[in-house]
């Protein structure tokens, strides 16, 4: 399906929140020209006031300790270690400040990044800590000086601040988006972190093109699993490593032309024969530890190691002579490093939510727990017992629907 198909209310609301690069166009992407967020707020007559008004704030006001803020219920961590330190508490919220709105959250994705805060390999910048990162709710209030966002909408964000473990928080304004109409927010709680992250891998720091052959490692995890269905899109040969014959058989259906079962065998040998001996264009690793050096070991000449996750811990230091061989990129990115302005968020996520739309990426939410739950959530994860998208759902959702 292309653009053109895509149901025509989605498209509309989409072009109107400045959230649609077209996914495709004669089978090919072009980018709409995104304007930047002063342009977006000062452009609206409404909003000529404003223009004294505008202030940045890098580090929200999540939690307060006053005797009038509300109470919510939250994951909080006080000590590293194990999914057993996720605490069920109460919390207090306070009301947000200037630049700043306040979110019921309906849905939270779980992605292996708040198991490196959990357990300390990534640093939280206070203890205790809410984990999260991910999260699609509805604004129950607006701080001073804001407009374009008003209580009732629906809104979506992904990586800072920290803290969408949590009935309630507070967010800077500038760092959510619309979610449209069309995506329901269990689906856009599970695209959002894991959507963007695959656009930046595929589409910026190694932009995949037909012909490529391209190495997905975990390709039934989260992640893996829109790389694999967004590369096939964009015309690469997909190979996918996963552990399990069941997750064999959703990688295939994801978009993978060869699926590895490395369990049952070594997945250099099989990359190598895919590809009779000449290796592949770019390898995407979120293990870590465990396949490092065989990604290296995949690759052909001039390739690139893309390592964006150690789930299975952190690799050895690769001397650079090690590179040298096969002149060999090396990469460490990070999500946030490629939405650093407004501008570029709003492209992220608006080629994301437009390719669910378009259905260039089908989404699999198999895995809901409630909030409370999280630490049996976390363990499973770990113990590699999910697939696809894992979503956490606020008891007091849970509780009203029921």
């Amino acid at each position: 399906m292309n653009c053109k198909e895509m149901n025509i209310t989605t498209r509309l609301w989409l072009h109107r929140h400045h959230l649609l690069p077209c996914p495709f166009d004669s089978g090919h992407y072009r980018r709409r020209p995104f304007p930047s967020l002063l342009q977006l707020l000062l452009s609206k007559k409404e909003n000529t006031s404003l223009r004294s008004k505008i202030t940045t704030k890098s580090v929200p006001r999540a939690f307060s300790t006053s005797a009038s803020a509300a109470m919510v219920k939250a994951i909080r961590v006080h000590e590293l270690g194990g999914p057993e330190v996720l605490k069920w508490e109460d919390v207090e919220i306070g009301e947000p400040n200037e630049g700043e709105i306040c979110v019921k959250n309906q849905a939270i994705g779980l992605n292996f990044i708040d198991v490196y805060f959990r357990k300390g390999v990534y640093k939280a910048a206070t203890m205790p800590f809410t984990p999260g990162m991910e999260a699609v709710g509805v604004v129950t209030t607006v701080g001073p000086g804001i407009t374009g966002r008003k209580v009732g909408d629906v809104v979506a964000y992904a990586g800072t601040p920290m803290g969408s473990y949590s009935e309630e928080q507070i967010l800077p304004a500038d760092k959510v988006v619309p979610v449209p109409p069309s995506i329901d927010p269990v689906v856009g709680a599970s695209i959002m972190l894991k959507g963007m992250t695959a656009h930046f891998l595929v589409r910026r720091c190694f932009k995949v093109e037909p012909g490529h052959i391209v190495l997905v490692h975990a390709a039934a995890g989260g992640v893996g699993s829109l790389l694999c269905q967004w590369a096939n899109a964009l015309g690469a040969t997909v190979i996918g490593t996963v552990s399990t014959d069941d997750k064999a058989v959703q990688a295939k259906e994801d978009g993978c032309h060869h699926v590895i079962i490395y369990k049952e065998e070594d997945f250099v040998a099989r990359v190598n024969e895919i590809t009779s001996g000449n290796g592949v264009h770019v390898v995407y690793d979120s293990v870590g530890k465990d396949t490092f050096q065989g990604s290296l070991a995949c690759l052909r000449g001039r390739g690139f190691m893309v390592s964006f996750g150690q789930s299975s811990g952190v690799p050895d230091p690769v001397p650079l002579s090690s590179l040298a061989a096969k002149s060999l990129f090396l990469t460490r990115p990070s999500l946030m490093q490629y939405t650093t302005t407004r501008d570029e968020l709003l492209e992220a996520a608006g080629e994301v939510f437009a390719n669910v739309a378009s259905a260039v990426l089908r989404v699999r939410v198999n895995h809901k727990y409630p909030l409370s739950q999280a630490a049996q959530a976390h363990a499973d994860l770990e113990a590699r017992k999910t697939s696809g998208s894992v979503v956490l759902i606020p008891d007091s959702i849970i509780g009203s629907t029921s």
